[in-house]
């Protein structure tokens, strides 16, 4: 029988990845990976979020360009998938937001599960008319985060910290019942 930890572990090795080859991630794979964001839950099944399939080098590199340093993952990346959000209740935000990272992390994960790297690419608030306007965005609807797809460069395959160190020990960050005293 499993161990519940050998059983999560998948979910342990998702890390981000800013630095791809120039490997061409397949349409099957992309497809894969837009539905796991589609699949995400959201607040009362709302479902607020549309996905962009990029992967037109031009467009990638000039998206890369204008939101650096927070898009340089998109200098080098062969896909990306654009979250797309709309401009809604300051009510709804909130929520939103949070089903939004929901559908990143998973993009995350599904893309680590296929043997791919991702990494978030933030596009900061003054950088998003931009960024609209390259996607074709109506009015409605912005992108806050793209999620940069393909196969990590080697350098970037490479833990960036030394064995046990890339965490806050356990005991430092998770307890039993209540606050430690």
């Amino acid at each position: 029988m499993s161990q519940p930890g050998d059983v999560v572990r998948p979910l342990l090795r998702v890390r981000q990845v800013r630095e791809f080859t120039d490997a061409a991630v397949d349409d099957t794979s992309l497809d894969a990976l837009a539905d796991a964001g589609r699949w995400s839950g959201s607040a009362r099944n709302g479902q607020p979020w549309r996905f962009i399939v990029i992967t037109d080098p031009a467009r990638l590199r000039a998206m890369a360009q204008v939101g650096m340093p927070q898009t340089r993952s998109l200098a080098t990346a062969p896909a990306a998938i654009a979250i797309v959000m709309p401009r809604g209740e300051p009510a709804s935000d909130v929520s939103e937001t949070y089903d939004e990272g929901r559908a990143a992390e998973r993009i995350l994960v599904a893309a680590t599960l296929l043997g791919l790297g991702a990494g978030i690419a933030w596009v900061r608030s003054e950088i998003r008319q931009p960024m609209a306007e390259m996607l074709g965005l109506p009015p409605d609807r912005y992108v806050r985060t793209i999620v940069a797809v393909g196969h990590p460069t080697d350098a970037a395959s490479r833990p960036k910290s030394a064995p046990g160190e890339a965490r806050l020990p356990r005991s430092e960050t998770v307890f039993r019942e209540r606050w430690p005293a």
